[in-house]
């Protein structure tokens, strides 16, 4: 019996044996097309004034210097000065020098396309339309691909991204005729959105913690009896402490690209000042007045309720303010050190002898990777605490030596 006389005596079966040969025929097809694996891209190519020439992929470029990789080298930093020619195959986003995005509905300003690179020059190549003008290498201060740009523009991080800042920590320990110990730390955390410093900041929030504990034992002893004296003395047991503890918190909203309203709040306690808690809570605005890859400097004022307590405890060592906190903050990032330094001058309205100022350096050298080695001074001055014995002295000063962790954003 033939195949096809079997098939012809029941339609059924035909149509059975042509629903499995359709399901192998498509399992084939399938298979063929996972065996294919898809094409690489090509490599871009990058030659060097010298004629040296790299395979990879190009990566960025920021303020001058690009990013290749290369699997034999890794990411290598170029200055634009050094590249004779560069071409890509993915697209890629350029953001000249006098363009500054204002938001997400600007992305159209910003030219995209594949780069070819040569004497100077970026020229931008599109599968459709007018390409646009060439733009010198020098006015290009960023350049990204396509979808960093679209993630940047359209993308709202979570609350835990995009915190930096950095951690100290210092200790020194003494044990002899006297017992001593201090300890010491530091946290300060900074979240700017957008991240990227291609566009105008919406908004930044600022976390600080700093503080110092220390304590020095001296042993009870007997004094023997000199004449006339006819009896020892005894010295009891006397210890000594330090606790000096800062904490703020800052929250700014940009109304333009270098002006922001501003809401705060700050804890101080200092033991060596008898002050128990002052408790800051204010708002007002804020410019800055300095912004470059290696330097800011803001300028800030507010109008803020204040509350004094000292460690004597009675009603009089609790005092309501009015005031304000005038503060400039200063960044400084060089290849040897980041310096910051903070000042503030806090006056008080309805008490004008109430007022207070500090002043807070730090130096950071890095040493390895995240760890940097850190000196500080935080210098305090409280004109009125409260009559005591001994005296109590109005100015607090503090010399902080430890090492600093970097804490890097997270995306």
């Amino acid at each position: 019996m033939t195949l096809q006389f079997f098939l012809s005596q029941n339609p059924f079966r035909m149509a059975t044996c042509v629903w499995l040969l359709t399901i192998a025929a498509g399992a084939t097809l399938a298979c063929n097309a996972q065996a294919k694996p898809t094409p690489k891209p090509d490599p871009d190519v990058l030659v060097l004034s010298n004629g040296d020439t790299l395979h990879g992929k190009f990566v960025s470029s920021i303020q001058g210097k690009l990013i290749f990789h290369s699997d034999p080298l890794g990411d290598v930093s170029i200055s634009w000065n050094k590249v004779k020619e560069l071409h890509t195959t993915e697209k890629f986003a350029v953001l000249e020098k006098n363009l500054k995005p204002h938001g997400r509905n600007s992305a159209e300003a910003i030219p995209t396309g594949t780069l070819e690179v040569a004497n100077q020059t970026v020229t931008l190549q599109q599968e459709t339309g007018a390409a646009p003008a060439p733009i010198p290498v020098k006015n290009a201060l960023y350049i990204m691909n396509e979808a960093t740009l679209q993630k940047e523009l359209h993308h709202e991080p979570s609350f835990f991204a995009g915190w930096n800042g950095a951690a100290t920590a210092g200790a020194t320990l003494v044990a002899a005729t006297e017992n001593q110990y201090t300890v010491s730390g530091g946290l300060g955390l900074v979240r700017a959105i957008p991240m990227a410093s291609w566009l105008n900041p919406r908004n930044r929030t600022s976390v600080d913690f700093t503080g110092s504990f220390g304590k020095i034992t001296e042993p009870g002893y007997t004094v023997p009896p000199v004449p006339p004296a006819t009896t020892p003395t005894f010295v009891p047991a006397a210890t000594t402490k330090t606790a000096i503890y800062h904490a703020d918190a800052e929250r700014d909203e940009y109304l333009a690209p270098r002006f922001f309203a501003l809401l705060q709040t700050a804890f101080d306690h200092n033991f060596a000042q008898d002050l128990d808690l002052q408790q800051i809570y204010g708002g007002g605005l804020g410019w800055t007045v300095l912004k470059t890859p290696k330097q800011e400097g803001d300028l800030k004022g507010t109008v803020q309720y204040e509350r004094q307590q000292f460690i004597s405890g009675t009603a009089e060592t609790e005092t309501d303010l009015i005031g304000s906190t005038f503060a400039a903050t200063y960044i400084l990032h060089t290849k040897m050190l980041t310096y910051t330094q903070s000042l503030a001058f806090i006056p008080a309205y309805n008490i004008p002898r109430a007022y207070s100022a500090n002043e807070v350096d730090t130096f950071a050298f890095p040493t390895y990777k995240n760890l940097s080695f850190s000196l500080g001074t935080n210098d305090s001055y409280l004109n009125n605490p409260p009559t005591s014995l001994p005296p109590t002295k109005r100015n607090s000063f503090q010399f902080i030596m430890g090492l600093t962790y970097a804490i890097k954003p997270r995306n």
